[in-house]
């Protein structure tokens, strides 16, 4: 008989109620519609300001507030935008272009952020080298284009080489910073609990200095686009910098203005892409309080 129970017990009836979710937090819930409410408002304004701003364009050049040759309107960017499209122009010195960013991003962001971990792990080393880090970065990055050039050729090495010393600095400066910002008594506690030197690396520095990490990261993506294009604008085979260049020369600036309107929304594009990434990765983190 005891068993039978048991077994009554444990069998749910097949026309058994089925269990109902846990209800959602109201203060969560509230959470959500106002951050969608403010995501849209924040979108709203942003439209509004980019139509003022076409708007604002197209007056300026039907006005001539500007000589001629600088005031050209949106419509004849558009045509040339259009025209390069249909002609591979925009595309192949666009591809070029950001061939070189991502090179260069992903080869200086690794030695950046291997050698700045390992500056903010040995403070006696940091405190040699850092004058000579900080004299080398406060060096005008644009004045070694040209040593590049005659170095590395008008290839994509050139651009590459530029866009490097650049990213580097960013990143290693972010990573030094988010080392160095480890709580001591974390690191003292934890070594009286019995951590190992690389568990206190793996489980306490890393996790806290990763942040500081990605944010260099962040911003050197957006300066390996200005490093690439800044070498191609003083010479370089292809790529939009080179395109900026020529058009230039011939007072084409209805063309320059739609190029530097692309690099701007690749600027835009690579920062969303590196946030969506950044809010992926970390999202073992706690949210930050508005």
């Amino acid at each position: 008989m005891t068993r039978e129970l048991e077994e009554m017990t444990i069998t749910a009836p097949d026309n058994a109620t089925p269990v109902r979710e846990p209800r959602r937090d109201p203060a969560e819930t509230a959470r959500r519609k106002l951050a969608r409410r403010q995501t849209t408002k924040v979108r709203a304004l942003q439209a509004l300001l980019l139509v003022a701003w076409i708007g604002l364009w197209q007056v300026t050049a039907d006005q001539e507030w500007l000589d001629p040759v600088l005031g050209k309107s949106p419509g004849q960017s558009w045509d040339y935008f259009v025209g390069a499209i249909e002609s591979g122009e925009l595309w192949t010195n666009t591809k070029a272009t950001m061939a070189a960013v991502v090179v260069s991003w992903v080869l200086a962001s690794l030695v950046g952020a291997v050698c700045g971990i390992a500056l903010g792990l040995l403070p006696t080393v940091e405190r040699v080298i850092s004058p000579f880090l900080d004299a080398a970065n406060a060096m005008p990055r644009i004045a070694l284009a040209p040593m590049f050039i005659v170095a590395f050729g008008i290839g994509m090495t050139a651009k590459v080489a530029l866009a490097c010393t650049l990213v580097f600095f960013i990143v290693l400066s972010g990573a030094r910073a988010g080392v160095r910002s480890t709580d001591s008594e974390w690191l003292r506690l934890s070594a009286v609990l019995g951590a190992t030197k690389l568990q206190l690396f793996w489980k306490i520095m890393l996790p806290v200095a990763t942040p500081a990490i990605f944010a260099g990261l962040r911003l050197g993506l957006i300066y390996a686009l200005l490093g690439v294009v800044g070498s191609e604008l003083i010479s370089a085979k292809d790529g939009l910098g080179q395109l900026i260049a020529s058009y230039s020369s011939l007072f084409q600036m209805e063309a320059v203005y739609a190029i530097l309107i692309l690099l701007a929304i690749v600027a835009v594009l690579l920062n969303q892409l590196m946030v969506t990434a950044e809010r992926w990765l970390l999202r073992w983190q706690a949210p930050a309080d508005v």
